[in-house]
């Protein structure tokens, strides 16, 4: 009877509930412009408003939020383990982070690092799933096929059976590579421009919902931009079936031919479309962290009050 209230009393409690909320925040957000990245990704051609032309014609408004089901059903509890582990880590990592006073800044980098290649373990197996999701249209019109896989579950469920448990984590290096760097870029730069905004946040946490919106934003453009080559790669070896006509070796394959067949211009397809969906997911994402903190601390203190009267 009792769990409930102890856990939001704890700072690992507060962090846990309020990342998940934060994590929410994000995937409703901005679904349908990752679906877009995603389908420009794994094109030769097309701007992302031709694209978004074409899917909304021939598979409907509702093609933009295919594949939902699988990040909206883990992302409450992985971001919410994120944002513990970015906690704890970025104390660990930090000398000056007693006494009230925030992890300091190589802290705050150093514990991004450690976040993004730890959740990669849970991101890698959710992403395959929901790209293969998205595109699914795409690949179904390159076989000529009508029919489509039914959900998370079942393309899961499908890809173990054909490529087996290996196939699941196909592209784990990848992330890896990818989310443990951009990890630290995003949290330094969210740290870093919310006490450029407002002077003093980081240690009173009484930003306003402005600098939240826009310093989360910039964090997630950051981030963006620092990984979005290898995020390119990461779709396209993701992407690839048992049955796709061409397959990629690996990482450097992958990069070697794409530049050959398309040029560097590749690495850079979809840009513009996940910097904008950077910039309104992070906004929510963080807004909804401090916010979901904010109320859960206030909630606290007041039942403290009561008690002691």
């Amino acid at each position: 009877m009792d769990f409930w209230p102890e856990f939001l009393a704890s700072s690992w409690g507060k962090e846990f509930v309020a990342g998940g909320l934060g994590g929410t925040a994000g995937i409703v957000a901005g679904y349908p412009l990752d679906t877009l990245r995603i389908r420009q990704q794994n094109s030769r051609t097309g701007s992302a408003f031709s694209i978004l032309r074409h899917v909304v014609a021939s598979e409907g408004p509702c093609a933009l939020y295919r594949g939902m089901a699988a990040p909206l059903a883990s992302v409450f509890l992985q971001n919410a383990m994120a944002f513990q582990t970015y906690a704890i880590l970025s104390r660990a990592f930090s000398t000056n982070s007693t006494g009230g006073n925030p992890p300091s800044y190589k802290g705050v980098a150093l514990g991004g690092f450690g976040t993004g290649a730890i959740q990669s373990l849970v991101l890698s197996p959710v992403e395959l799933v929901k790209i293969r999701l998205q595109l699914q249209g795409k690949i179904n019109e390159n076989k000529s096929q009508s029919g489509s896989d039914k959900g998370p579950i079942h393309v899961a469920r499908n890809i173990i059976r054909i490529e087996g448990w290996r196939g699941i984590y196909r592209g784990l290096t990848i992330t890896v590579l990818r989310d443990a760097p951009a990890h630290g870029v995003y949290f330094w730069t969210y740290e870093y421009m919310r006490e450029q905004l407002h002077p003093g946040c980081r240690k009173t946490g009484k930003e306003t919902f402005r600098t939240m919106l826009f310093a989360g934003g910039l964090a997630g453009v950051a981030s963006w931009i620092f990984c979005y080559p290898l995020d390119v790669m990461k779709t396209r070896i993701q992407a690839q079936q048992e049955s796709s006509p061409t397959k990629y070796k690996g990482i450097a394959d992958c990069f070697i031919r794409s530049v050959k067949e398309e040029g560097y211009s590749v690495l850079w397809r979809g840009l513009g479309t996940a910097v904008a969906r950077a910039f309104l997911v992070n906004g929510a994402i963080f807004t909804a962290y401090e916010t979901a903190l904010r109320f859960i601390n206030n909630n606290h203190e007041a039942i403290q009050t009561e008690n002691s009267i």
